[in-house]
């Protein structure tokens, strides 16, 4: 305790800066300030501290609020000299536009209409099949029950690409300040009107005979070819005789009608005999039964014998013999099949009772032959192939994707390769499996060939019509866009030349897409003909678009 006292300065005197309390000097520190004075002067210090950062915000706070209120741009030398007048900044940097003509800035420059917002039924905004008033038009059109009935095939044919439903961007104009800038933009404009549309699917195909109506020929029974009266391209109709073979099975069978029908005609004669003296009491009534058994036994072989020849392609009449003598009966059988012009034909070949045409089974053409007079033939060998060609067969494959919007009867268009022209169809059978390899699915058409110009196994392409329609509502390819959910296009003001200083622009219209071709494209619905829509250069429209909607993130959440 004596020690901490010793080194407290005496009470009452106040201890000297750099004097110790044993009055000795040291170097001065701020401990050895006295607390008043230290008080006095440490916010002085901090001030002093702090003060140029303190100027260097201040000098960017102001450089801030100068750059807000200027756009960032520098006074011009003459402002800042103060030799120039006063002037008004007209220009609107966001829309690229001048400010006072600024519809967006300004909406009061360009009044809008009713917003009636998403169509659930169509899949567009602002629909102009419910709502007409929308269309860019000098007067609200009417809209057709047909355009309305249209867009319902349309929708129920093909799964169609969606617009957002909560998309904001068809409610942002896009303005240029003047025709020239519209010009200079390179921007080009067309009328939304109506054409023939077709939607299809689209397959590779081959062309081939009608099988029904096709026929490989060959001989019902084996023998030697002893003429042959037809050639390749050759027209026949059902019933000519194409060949003439001498077959030794047609002479037995011939032989045995003749055998049958004479021991039906002896058994006849004995049952008549026996049953009217059986009647008398002369021969029992047993043997008058036993002669009806072989009666009927003779006419079992009869009517064996005709099923013979029918078998051979040579029906008969066996009635019409029962009342021949012999003679006339082997000169009928003789020439079984054969017609009576055979008798001078312009070779000299005389035909034997062996003798079996070979006959056109239809209408048609001899598209190949393989024989010659004197081979011989059996019953597996093809001699003649016949087609009618009015009517041919065109095979398509179709993927299974596709196979589920097909149906019968549709119409179908095919072009065959090598050929300008395109013939026509109907759908008449598709398969109920897929490829196992390929995974498509076979379907055929008929196609009618009158004046035989289709070949067989002729390659092309052909399209199964989905829906046709004659006056459907079209735009150019180019004006269609894609911004980013929504198919839109730029329909052009209807006051766009009301004056001069008239606001140019072009609205943006939600579409529902249709079929599609090398030029235009289908609208389901978001235009009405006579509308007016950018086509050449309206990417430059949507890069417009798309600028302005920079910062914003995407615009469906509106």
């Amino acid at each position: 305790m004596s020690h901490v006292l010793a080194n407290q300065p005496t009470s009452g005197v106040p201890a000297v800066p750099g004097e110790s309390s044993t009055g000795r000097h040291e170097g001065s520190t701020c401990h050895d300030v006295p607390p008043r004075v230290r008080r006095r002067f440490v916010p002085m210090g901090w001030l002093a501290k702090q003060l140029p950062t303190v100027v260097v915000f201040s000098l960017l706070a102001g450089l801030g609020w100068y750059g807000h209120h200027s756009g960032w741009k520098l006074p011009k030398f003459s402002a800042l000299a103060g030799t120039a007048s006063p002037q008004r900044d007209d220009w609107c940097e966001e829309h690229g536009v001048p400010e006072s003509q600024c519809v967006v800035c300004d909406p009061d420059l360009l009044p809008r209409g009713k917003d009636y917002g998403w169509c659930q039924e169509h899949g567009v905004q602002n629909c102009p099949l419910h709502h007409p008033d929308v269309a860019q038009l000098k007067q609200v059109p009417s809209v057709l029950q047909a355009d309305l009935d249209r867009a319902t095939r349309a929708l129920a044919t093909y799964p169609r690409p969606v617009n957002n439903s909560v998309c904001k961007t068809y409610q942002r104009p896009i303005q240029f300040a003047s025709l020239a800038a519209v010009k200079k933009a390179g921007v080009d404009v067309e009328l939304v009107e109506r054409k023939p549309m077709i939607e299809s699917i689209a397959a590779n195909g081959e062309i081939s005979y009608d099988q029904t109506r096709f026929a490989n020929l060959s001989s019902r029974a084996a023998g030697t070819i002893c003429r042959v009266d037809k050639r390749v391209g050759d027209h026949v109709r059902a019933g000519d005789i194409l060949a003439i073979v001498d077959a030794v099975d047609v002479g037995r069978a011939k032989t045995g009608l003749i055998r049958a029908l004479a021991q039906e005609t002896l058994q006849k004669q004995v049952l008549a005999r026996l049953t009217s003296l059986s009647s008398t009491g002369i021969v029992p009534g047993r043997r008058a039964q036993q002669a009806e058994a072989e009666y009927a036994l003779a006419r079992a072989q009869v009517l064996s014998a005709q099923q013979g020849l029918h078998n051979l392609g040579l029906p008969i009449d066996v009635e019409s013999l029962r009342s021949l003598s012999e003679a006339g009966l082997v000169a009928r059988l003789r020439r079984l099949g054969l017609p009576g012009s055979l008798d001078h034909a312009h070779d000299s070949l005389e035909l034997t009772a062996n003798a079996l045409p070979i006959r056109a089974p239809m209408d048609g053409v001899i598209v190949e032959r393989q024989v010659v007079a004197g081979e011989v033939v059996d019953t597996t060998r093809v001699l003649f192939q016949v087609a009618d060609t009015s009517r041919m067969w065109l095979t398509l494959n179709v993927s299974l994707e596709e196979a589920s919007r097909l149906a019968l009867e549709q119409s179908v268009r095919f072009h065959p390769d090598g050929s300008p022209d395109e013939v026509n169809g109907s759908l008449v059978w598709i398969s109920t499996a897929a490829d196992p390899e390929t995974r498509m699915v076979t379907v055929r058409a008929e196609l009618p060939n009158p004046n035989g110009q289709l070949r067989d196994e002729t390659f092309g392409t052909g399209q199964i019509i989905l829906r046709q329609e004659k006056d459907a509502i079209v735009v150019p390819n180019e004006a269609i866009n894609w911004e980013g959910c929504c198919h839109v296009v730029f329909v052009r003001d209807k006051g766009y030349f009301n004056s001069e200083t008239s606001p140019k622009v072009f609205h943006i219209r939600t579409v529902r897409l249709g079929a599609k071709t090398d030029k235009f494209t289908e609208i389901i619905a978001g235009l009405l003909p006579g509308e007016v829509v950018a086509t050449e250069g309206s990417d430059v429209l949507r890069a417009e678009l798309l600028k302005n909607n920079l910062g914003e993130g995407c615009t469906c959440g509106g």
